[in-house]
């Protein structure tokens, strides 16, 4: 008979069995992986475009600032109005901040300052994306399973936090960044794909 730890394995593992859950798991680790690979290329880029220290270190700054702007009203908002909809206009606006620096950078037309504009642009999107990203987990797995799909999401950032700069190098090193830039721009489709099929069940509004 399966002993305590394998059913406990095979509990880690549940929430992969429902199929919204499966699609969306799949598709964000794509996406998170292309994001580091983002990071890591507007990283490089600036080292190339400025002999600036100080440029070079605005790069993560740009990405981070958001977080302090935005972080409480981004989670009001989920609570308050469509996440879906949330959802399908924050991962819209990164896709275009992507193609658009991926553009400009293949053209040679970024600057050190359009390089910081569109990082913060992208942080923005990722900040005002991420409280009802979050909240999304409760609504495609049953109440039993959401403690395991939490760890799961967790566990997907991580192994895109571990390929996305090894990827992401691998890429600029051949290809350059404003190919990493475009390709971190398709991997949001999935998520979008799945937004635009998933018919969520309606939520009560909070002014009624």
């Amino acid at each position: 008979m399966p002993g305590a730890g394998t059913r406990r394995t095979d509990a880690a593992w549940e929430p992969l069995r429902e199929p919204l859950f499966r699609s969306l798991w799949i598709a964000a680790v794509i996406s998170y992986t292309g994001t580091w690979m983002q990071n890591v290329g507007a990283g490089w880029l600036m080292t190339q475009i400025s002999i600036s220290p100080l440029m070079v270190s605005l790069v993560q700054a740009a990405a981070s600032i958001p977080v302090f702007l935005v972080v409480l009203p981004a989670g009001a908002l989920a609570d308050m109005v469509d996440r879906r909809r949330i959802l399908l206009f924050t991962q819209s606006w990164m896709i275009a901040a992507a193609v658009a620096l991926g553009i400009l950078t293949l053209i040679h037309a970024v600057s050190p300052w359009m390089l910081l504009t569109f990082t913060f642009l992208m942080g923005f999107g990722a900040v005002m994306n991420d409280p009802a990203w979050q909240a999304l987990t409760p609504d495609l797995v049953p109440g039993p399973k959401l403690a395991a799909a939490v760890a799961l999401n967790s566990a997907g950032f991580n192994m895109a936090r571990a390929a996305g700069p090894a990827l992401g190098g691998l890429i600029i090193a051949t290809a350059g960044s404003g190919v990493a830039f475009l390709l971190n721009a398709v991997s949001f489709l999935g998520v979008i794909l799945f937004l635009y099929r998933w018919k969520p069940s309606q939520r009560p509004s909070p002014f009624r």
